[in-house]
């Protein structure tokens, strides 16, 4: 019995590793491909999974800082309906709650409720961080470079999905504008 228990574990093990390894494989194999400021882990908003933003390589994105007690917060209505609109046509949208600017809640579960329950978000959110400065997320950091920094909640980027251009558009423009929707229209014709 004691020889049986025995060979089962050193079978468990040795499938264990075999997965470990094929799992640093595959993200060496990702980190290879993607060579881009997406290749990060980013945690979602109030979970423990991460997302590595290289899984969209080759989709243009609409990255947007967000906040929940702000006169812009209902832009995730237009947001979402962006993301309706266009995610079989390959846009991704992408939400980075921060409290940059102090109108970001304390809890993230507060956070989480104000973007899924209040306005059905259905489009990716990440944890709550910094957009700005030296602490800002590394996506920050990469649009902060090449274009500036958001000077407020809801600015939005649009980045191709060669990754070779960005557009800054600030909080008043909004999700489902003329002007964005344009940007969106020809990033997604390009492709």
């Amino acid at each position: 019995m004691l020889k049986k228990l025995i060979i089962g574990l050193s079978i468990l093990v040795t499938s264990l590793n075999a997965q470990a390894n094929s799992n640093v494989k595959l993200n060496n194999q990702l980190e290879q491909e993607c060579d881009d400021f997406t290749n990060v882990e980013m945690r979602k908003l109030r979970s423990k999974d991460s997302l590595n933003l290289c899984q969209f390589k080759n989709r243009p994105l609409l990255i947007v800082n967000t906040a929940s007690n702000c006169g812009f917060t209902p832009q995730f209505e237009g947001l979402e309906a962006v993301h309706q609109q266009y995610k079989d046509k390959g846009l991704v949208v992408l939400g980075f709650p921060s409290d940059d600017f102090f109108q970001e809640e304390n809890d993230e579960k507060e956070t989480a409720k104000v973007c899924f329950i209040n306005y059905g978000v259905t489009f990716n959110m990440f944890a709550t961080s910094e957009v700005r400065g030296s602490d800002a997320n590394p996506i920050f950091k990469h649009l902060n470079a090449e274009t500036s920094s958001p000077n407020w909640n809801f600015y939005k980027y649009l980045v191709s999905a060669d990754r070779k251009t960005i557009q800054r558009f600030n909080s008043k423009a909004a999700p489902n504008s003329k002007e964005i929707i344009n940007a969106i229209e020809n990033t997604l014709v390009i492709n």
